[in-house]
């Protein structure tokens, strides 16, 4: 992961739309306060790098929770669509390596981490999907279980009738309407 720290106005530029956003979606994120929030990522330079390249790719990350067992907040991409600027992306670079012809631009698990998040796996996805609808229009690749990969595959997930999917496809497929949601811990 190649991280750059922020300079200070861009650092509070963020923090600024952060604060916003927790404001405006208190659903996602009950009994956290913004002060405890705040003081985690004043803290840590590396975590505001990351959460402003998911902000800079569309994916508007929220806090949606803390790890009781370490203590860190959880934040996710809360964009009412997968990022728009992770899509058409393969799943990992094994897939991506493995397509002769139109390669896409890369792979959703070489590009997040690249960006120092993981993706989101399936309990996280319908945990979100608790939070909002989201994925109405597109989907996201989600982690995949290693006996799918292995035989070649990979899962997403998107929102529709009312009810999350979790479907497959090759790992070496993609979409302009599939793309990725990340999550960080702060």
């Amino acid at each position: 992961m190649a991280t750059a720290k922020l300079s200070g106005t861009a650092a509070q530029e963020l923090l600024d739309i952060l604060k916003k956003r927790f404001d405006k979606h208190p659903q996602r994120h009950k009994d956290i306060k913004w002060a405890s929030v705040l003081k985690k990522l004043e803290a840590s330079p590396k975590a505001l790098w990351s959460l402003n390249e998911m902000e800079m790719t569309g994916g508007e990350p929220d806090v949606v929770g803390m790890d009781p067992s370490t203590g860190k907040f959880i934040f996710m991409d809360c964009s009412p669509e997968s990022p728009s600027g992770r899509r058409s992306l393969c799943y990992d670079d094994a897939a991506h390596a493995s397509r002769k012809e139109h390669k896409p631009a890369g792979s959703a698990m070489g590009l997040a981490a690249e960006m120092g998040i993981e993706l989101l796996d399936e309990t996280w996805y319908r945990h979100l999907q608790t939070l909002g609808n989201f994925d109405n229009k597109t989907s996201s690749w989600l982690q995949t279980p290693s006996p799918i990969r292995k035989l070649g595959g990979a899962i997403f997930g998107d929102f529709r009738y009312a009810t999350v999917f979790v479907y497959h496809n090759g790992a070496e497929s993609y979409y302009a309407a599939r793309g990725f949601r990340g999550m960080l811990l702060v």
